[in-house]
C-alpha cells in the first residue's frame, strides 16, 4: 500500500468537513487516522496537531488574517478560508515548518483544488503573515486565547479575572492520554510491562494507582493490549466518579446516561465481577457502543439497556445502590480534547443543557435506594451546570445531603476540567 500522503491535504479536508459541514472535529480525526493507519507515526503526529491546533485558534488565526487580508475570512471561499487558516497556523505555532515551505505548499493546494485565480492571493497575504504577525496585538482574552467573548465572561463572573486566566491557560497545555487499568483481566505491574513490550512508555499517575500516561505510541488501538481490553482509555477526572462513587462487591449500579461506558466498566471492574451495572442510553447507537466496550473488557456484572432517562421507569424505583448521572452538559471542560465545542455552543444552549438535567435529575433520583448513593457530574466548570443545580436538586429533596462535591479545572486532576458530587439518600428515602 502506498504511503504517499499528503498530510496538509488530507487536513484541508477535515477542516473543511469541521467548520463547513460541522462535524465534530475528534470524530472527524478519529475517522481519518483510522483509515490512513499505514502513514508514519511523524505524519500522523503532524496531521493530527495542525487539524486540532487550527480549529484550537480560529478565533485568533481569522484576527490576523483579517490584519492581513484585503478579504476578509467570512468572505473568502470555504476552502481558502480554511487553507488560510491551517495555513496561518503553521507560521504561527509550528517553528519547524519554514514560512516558505508553507506558503509555496498553500500555493500547490490552491491550484490544485482549481483556485489558480487565487495563487497571487495566497502567497501574498500569507507572506505577509509571516513578515508581520509578531507585531499584532490581540486586544482581549477571547482573541488571545481563541475563546468565544460569552464564555470567558461567565468564567469571570464565577471564578474571578485571575482564575479565568489560569483555565484558559489549563486548556493549551499539551494533553496527555491517561488510560486505567481493566482489573478484571490483569493487573497495573502487568499491563505496564505489556504496554512497555509493545514500545510505549509508561508513566504513573499519583491521583489513581491503577491508572497511567502513555507517550510515544503510534496507533493505540492498534496495540493488541488495547484490543485484548487490558485498558479503557480515560481522563483521570472521569475516572474519578467511580472513585469517589466506591461500589461494593454485590452493589446495584444504574448508569442513566452510560455511552460510550467509561464510568460503567469502571464500576464493573471494581466490583469484582460481582453485582450488576446496568448502562443505560437513549439511542440504538450508543447502547451499541456501551455493549462494545462491555465485551472488549469481558464484564458478565454489565448489561446496556436502550432507555429514556426522562422517562420515569418504575421498575428502577429503589433499585439502585447508586445512581451514576453523569449528564449531558455544554462540554466547555473538555475544551482542550474537543476543541470545536466552544464554537458549536451557545449561551442559550448552555442554558437549555441546565434544564435537561434538572428534569433528569428529577424523573431518575427515586431510583435510589434509601442509603444509596446518587453520583451527579458533567465535563463543565460552568457552575450553573454544576454547584448551582445540585443547590436546586437538595432544595427539592431534602432526603438527600451532600457528601463531598468537587469541582475540577483542567490540568488540576488529568487534562478535562470535571465536577462531580457525592449525594447520599437518608435511610429513611423519604
Amino acid at each position: 500500500m502506498t504511503t504517499d500522503v499528503n498530510t496538509r491535504e488530507l487536513a484541508l479536508e477535515m477542516l473543511i468537513s469541521i467548520n463547513e459541514e460541522g462535524r465534530y472535529s475528534h470524530l472527524v480525526l478519529r475517522e481519518v487516522l483510522e483509515k490512513y493507519q499505514y502513514i508514519g507515526k511523524k505524519e500522523r503526529a503532524f496531521l493530527t496537531r495542525l487539524t486540532e491546533g487550527t480549529v484550537e485558534r480560529q478565533i485568533t488565526l481569522d484576527y490576523v488574517l483579517n490584519r492581513f487580508s484585503k478579504v476578509k475570512v467570512k468572505k473568502m471561499k470555504p476552502l481558502i478560508r480554511n487553507l488560510m487558516r491551517m495555513s496561518t497556523y503553521q507560521i504561527m505555532y509550528m517553528d519547524k515548518v519554514p514560512d516558505s515551505a508553507v506558503c509555496n505548499e498553500a500555493v500547490k493546494l490552491a491550484k490544485k483544488h482549481g483556485f489558480s485565480g487565487l495563487v497571487r492571493f495566497v502567497n501574498g497575504v500569507l507572506r505577509n503573515v509571516a513578515r508581520g504577525w509578531k507585531e499584532v496585538d490581540f486586544p482581549t482574552p477571547g482573541i488571545a486565547y481563541s475563546m468565544p467573548e460569552w464564555i470567558i465572561e461567565e468564567w469571570e463572573a464565577s471564578y474571578g479575572r485571575e482564575k479565568t486566566g489560569q483555565i484558559l491557560e489549563g486548556f493549551n497545555r499539551e494533553a496527555k492520554l491517561t488510560v486505567r487499568t481493566n482489573l478484571s483481566r490483569c493487573t497495573p505491574e502487568k499491563l505496564k510491562k505489556r504496554l512497555e513490550e509493545e514500545g510505549v512508555t509508561v508513566s504513573e499517575v499519583q491521583e489513581i494507582p491503577y491508572a497511567f500516561a502513555l507517550s510515544d505510541y503510534d496507533y493505540i488501538a492498534g496495540l493488541k493490549s488495547f484490543q485484548e481490553g487490558l485498558f479503557y482509555i480515560q481522563d483521570i477526572s472521569s475516572m474519578m466518579v467511580a472513585q469517589t462513587a466506591a461500589p461494593e462487591k454485590g452493589d446495584y449500579v444504574i448508569d442513566v446516561c452510560a455511552a460510550p461506558g467509561g464510568k460503567s466498566t469502571h464500576m464493573a471492574e471494581l466490583m469484582a465481577g460481582t453485582g450488576m451495572v446496568e448502562a443505560r442510553d437513549l439511542t440504538e447507537y450508543k447502547v451499541e457502543l456501551l455493549e462494545e466496550n462491555r465485551v472488549r473488557h469481558g464484564l458478565d456484572n454489565m448489561k446496556c439497556v436502550q432507555m429514556d432517562a426522562t422517562v420515569f421507569d418504575e421498575e428502577s424505583q429503589k433499585k439502585a445502590d447508586i445512581l451514576v448521572c453523569d449528564l449531558p452538559c455544554s462540554g466547555l471542560g473538555v475544551i482542550g480534547r474537543k476543541t470545536d465545542i466552544r464554537y458549536k455552543m451557545t449561551k442559550e444552549k448552555a442554558e437549555e443543557l441546565v434544564l435537561l438535567q434538572k428534569k433528569i435529575l428529577d424523573t431518575v433520583y427515586d431510583y435510589v435506594k434509601p442509603g444509596g448513593t446518587l453520583l451527579y457530574s458533567t465535563c463543565s466548570i460552568h457552575q450553573s451546570e454544576n454547584e448551582d443545580n445540585v443547590a436546586w436538586f437538595v432544595q427539592a429533596h431534602p432526603d438527600f445531603s451532600v457528601e463531598l462535591m468537587r469541582q475540577i479545572f483542567p490540568g488540576e486532576a488529568g487534562n478535562d476540567g470535571f465536577f462531580l458530587a457525592k449525594l447520599i439518600r437518608s435511610k429513611d428515602g423519604e
